[in-house]
């Protein structure tokens, strides 16, 4: 393969980082607000075809309220909404190109998987066996081809959640919009169904936009995330991107678990800053090419999972060290999670990686360790 070919094949596949492509969906500042309260603040997004889109944010951060304005059930009080170029404003919920699958399933009691599934064809003028066709492609597509008779109570969570997915998608819609998909979900269901829901979107090739208040469950669905905070998108990124290389606080502290070390900066070489930390009572270098000033105030973000626990003292160029003593421990199988308390009182989180099985840890309760990162395993953050 070429380096343009392979160029071509990038941008096919994230079409977000080319400025030519056209995407299917564009948000143009939009908000909403509910008389003197602002659910939605200013929000722009461009979705492509084809993405598993993700909007996250804590409870009341305007999630909700933006997909709703997608699917037709509340108006922009301000901006607009395209969907491959048409204008939705005025177009009501059932004519949009849209579906939506609602957090609580919404299955009628009454009726059977078939036609609990099949409802949404019931306005459509296709003969019966054009629809007894498209209800079974669809729950062959969810794998409850032989669940077709039963009735909602009969089925688990999860078979629920696949009923109202094959509803939702029987219309064949160019964008699908799903609030809180998984949520009715024991955890280890939850993370099998994810993979589930990735496959069926693969097949369908639709879009897929849906709101999570779960980290974990963005970050292993989506294309990209748009984190959100108090109606307004503070980033959007793959999950990668969101996590490696959080903009703001919120951001860093929101997706995954942080250590926030506030500072203020001493000195500074090109793409290398030192942070002076009353937090550890030492200086901090970070790998960062962003122009910053001496004394301005700024917080390095650093991931547990970039800190390297030892009972010895490290040397090395480009190393941060602290000292501290083991406050907590968590074992949780695949690693051990350590809340360190410092000199100086910071509690920093660690996790290590349980690569061996042993009745007894290496590092242990009240044991004093050494905590060391390299100057590129920080961010640095100046908002």
């Amino acid at each position: 393969m070429t380096a343009t070919q392979s160029q071509s094949s990038k941008l096919s596949e994230r079409p977000w980082l080319d400025p030519l492509a056209t995407p299917q969906i564009v948000i143009e500042g939009v908000s909403k607000s509910y008389g003197p309260f602002t659910a939605v603040q200013n929000v722009s997004l461009r979705i492509f075809k084809g993405e598993m889109f993700a909007l996250v944010g804590a409870s009341g951060c305007g999630k909700t309220t933006l997909l709703r304005m997608l699917a037709g059930f509340a108006a922009p009080t301000l901006g607009r909404i395209t969907i491959d170029g048409a204008d939705m404003a005025g177009v009501p919920p059932h004519e949009r190109p849209v579906n939506m699958m609602f957090q609580s399933y919404a299955l009628f009691p009454h009726m059977t998987v078939e036609d609990n599934v099949g409802y949404g064809l019931k306005r459509l003028a296709l003969e019966r066996t054009v629809k007894d066709s498209r209800v079974r492609e669809a729950l062959e597509m969810v794998q409850l081809a032989h669940l077709g008779a039963r009735k909602p109570h009969q089925l688990s969570g999860g078979q629920r959640q696949r009923v109202a997915l094959a509803r939702a998608l029987i219309r064949r819609p160019k964008v699908l919009l799903l609030d809180e998909p998984l949520s009715a979900l024991d955890k280890k269901l939850r993370e099998q169904t994810q993979f589930e829901l990735m496959n069926i979107q693969y097949q369908v090739g639709i879009t897929f936009v849906f709101v999570t208040h779960d980290q974990d469950e963005a970050m292993a669905l989506a294309t990209r995330i748009a984190v959100m905070d108090h109606g307004q998108v503070l980033q959007v990124g793959a999950p990668s991107e969101i996590y490696e290389f959080p903009q703001t606080r919120f951001v860093a502290d929101f997706i995954g678990t942080t250590n926030l070390f506030e500072g203020t900066v001493c000195a500074g070489a090109p793409g290398v800053v030192t942070v002076e930390c009353a937090e550890t009572g030492g200086q901090i270098i970070v790998d960062d090419a962003a122009r910053t000033s001496q004394g301005q105030r700024v917080w390095v973000a650093l991931r547990p999972e970039k800190i390297r626990l030892s009972k010895v003292p490290v040397t090395g160029t480009r190393v941060n060290q602290l000292k501290g003593m083991v406050w907590e421990l968590g074992y949780l199988g695949n690693r051990s999670t350590y809340r360190i308390k410092t000199e100086r009182g910071k509690i920093v989180t660690v996790f290590a990686q349980n690569e061996r099985r042993s009745a007894e840890w290496a590092i242990d309760w009240s044991d004093e360790v050494y905590m060391s990162w390299g100057a590129d395993a920080a961010v640095l953050l100046q908002s």
